[in-house]
C-alpha cells in the first residue's frame, strides 16, 4: 500500500467561524486511507472540543500551540514561530496547510526556515499551501496597518507553493497587490451541506415550529443576520437599519434576530438601548440551529466591510432567502443585485435599508427574488466537494498521481 501522505493544517483559533467549521470538518473527512492528518491551532476557541473530540475519535492527531493568538505580540509570535518550528521538525509532514492570517504567516515561515535547515539536509521539503479565508486588510483599515498586511502577504507568498482562494473576488484582490503568482492561485470554494439547506424555507412544517420555539406569531416577518461581534461585522450598522426601517414600516410586524457574540457584545446592547429597538432584536449569542434560522427568516442582511466567502450567505441562499449585503469580496461572487438580492455599497445604510424596505412592502418582487435565491450557486459550493478537490490536490502536489 501507498504510503499515506502526511499534512498538517495550522488554524490560529477555532472560532466559530466558516474558515473554521470548513478546516475541521476537512480535517475530519479527508479520506483516512489516503492521510495522516494532523491540526496545530492556538487555545481558547469556541470548537476546541470539537477538536479534541476528533481527536479521541482518531481522526485527527491535535496540538494546542500556547503562544499562538490572534492579537499582534512580537514575544509571543516569536516563541509561536518556534513552536511551530519544532512542532513541524518533529511531525515532519509532506504538506503544511496554513489557514487565517496569524497561523498563515507564521506556519508558513515556520515551514520554510525548516526546508532551508533541515529538509535540505534530508532532501524532503514539505509544500506549503495556504487558504486565504479573507484577507487581514482592507480599505476600512488603518493605512500602515495595511500596508503592514500587504507586505506580509506579498513576501509570504513567494515562500508558498499552492495559494487557494475561496472567491474569485479574493483572487482579484491578490493580483492588484501581487500576493504569490498567479500560476499558484486555484479557487477552492468554502462550502457547505447543500442538500441540508436546499429550499429550508419553504419547509412549512419547520417554519412553524421554529416561530413557536422563538415565541414569534406566524404572520411577523423576520430579518437576520449571523457574525462574531467583532469591528469586520460592523453590526452597529444592523442596529441602525433596524431603528430606520421600524420607524419606515411601524404597520409591519417585524422581528430582527442577531446571531453571534463577542467582544462588542456590551456596546451593541448599549447601542440597542440608545436606538429604542432591544425589544425588536433577539440576541441568540452562539445559535447551533442555523438550518431551522433560515426556515423562519424573510431577509438575511450582512453588513461586514470585508469577507472571504460567508458560509453564512451561501446558507441564505440555497435555504431560499434573498440576502441584502455590503458588496465585498466573496459577496460579490455570489449576489446579483436584484435576481437573488441586493449588494450595496459598503457602508451606505441609507441604500440598505431602502433595499429592505423594498423587500417588505413589494410582495411579488419578494417572491421573484425568492425564486432565483440559488441561481449562483452550484455543486462547486458543496463542502463534500471541497473536500475532493483538496484531496486531489494533495495527491498533485505530492506525486501521488
Amino acid at each position: 500500500m501507498t504510503q499515506r501522505i502526511k499534512v498538517l493544517h495550522i488554524i490560529t483559533k477555532l472560532e466559530l467561524g466558516g474558515a473554521q467549521q470548513n478546516t475541521l470538518y476537512t480535517v475530519e473527512h479527508l479520506d483516512k486511507q489516503h492521510f495522516d492528518v494532523y491540526l496545530a491551532t492556538g487555545k481558547g476557541g469556541i470548537l476546541d472540543n470539537k477538536a479534541i473530540e476528533l481527536a479521541a475519535r482518531g481522526k485527527i492527531k491535535l496540538f494546542f500551540v500556547s503562544d499562538l493568538v490572534r492579537e499582534i505580540n512580537p514575544f509571543k509570535d516569536f516563541i509561536c514561530f518556534i513552536e511551530l518550528f519544532l512542532l513541524i521538525t518533529s511531525i515532519k509532514p509532506d504538506v503544511v496547510h496554513t489557514h487565517s492570517s496569524k497561523a498563515g504567516i507564521l506556519g508558513r515561515w515556520a515551514t520554510k526556515f525548516y526546508n532551508i535547515f533541515i529538509g535540505n539536509f534530508y532532501h524532503k521539503k514539505i509544500k506549503i499551501i495556504h487558504t486565504f479565508h479573507g484577507f487581514a486588510f482592507s480599505k476600512f483599515h488603518n493605512f500602515f496597518v495595511k500596508i503592514f498586511y500587504i507586505v506580509l502577504e506579498f513576501f509570504t507568498g513567494i515562500i508558498t507553493d499552492i495559494l487557494i482562494f475561496v472567491a474569485k473576488d479574493n483572487i482579484k484582490t491578490a493580483r492588484l497587490y501581487k500576493i504569490g503568482f498567479t500560476r499558484k492561485y486555484i479557487l477552492i470554494r468554502s462550502g457547505i451541506k447543500i442538500k441540508e439547506y436546499y429550499s429550508v424555507n419553504d419547509n412549512i412544517e419547520l417554519k412553524h415550529s421554529k416561530k413557536r420555539e422563538f415565541g414569534i406569531a406566524d404572520d411577523v416577518r423576520v430579518i437576520t443576520t449571523i457574525g462574531a461581534f467583532k469591528p469586520q461585522k460592523n453590526l452597529s450598522d444592523f442596529i441602525h437599519m433596524v431603528r430606520k426601517v421600524c420607524n419606515i414600516l411601524s404597520e409591519h410586524k417585524l422581528q430582527f434576530i442577531i446571531v453571534g457574540d463577542g467582544e462588542q457584545r456590551s456596546k451593541l446592547v448599549v447601542l440597542a438601548k440608545k436606538l429604542n429597538v432591544l425589544n425588536k432584536i433577539k440576541f441568540l449569542s452562539w445559535y447551533y440551529d442555523i438550518r431551522g434560522l433560515f426556515a423562519i427568516t424573510d431577509i438575511f442582511v450582512m453588513t461586514s466591510l470585508w469577507e472571504g466567502l460567508p458560509r453564512a450567505a451561501v446558507e441564505s441562499l440555497v435555504s431560499g432567502v434573498p440576502v441584502i449585503a455590503y458588496a465585498v469580496d466573496g459577496l460579490n461572487d455570489i449576489i446579483i443585485s436584484g435576481v437573488n438580492g441586493f449588494l450595496i455599497p459598503p457602508k451606505d445604510l441609507n441604500t440598505m435599508i431602502e433595499k429592505v424596505v423594498l423587500l417588505l412592502k413589494n410582495e411579488s418582487l419578494y417572491k421573484e427574488i425568492k425564486k432565483r435565491t440559488t441561481q449562483t450557486i452550484d455543486n462547486t459550493f458543496d463542502i463534500d466537494y471541497m473536500v475532493l478537490q483538496q484531496e486531489n490536490l494533495l495527491k498533485l502536489i505530492c506525486g501521488r498521481r
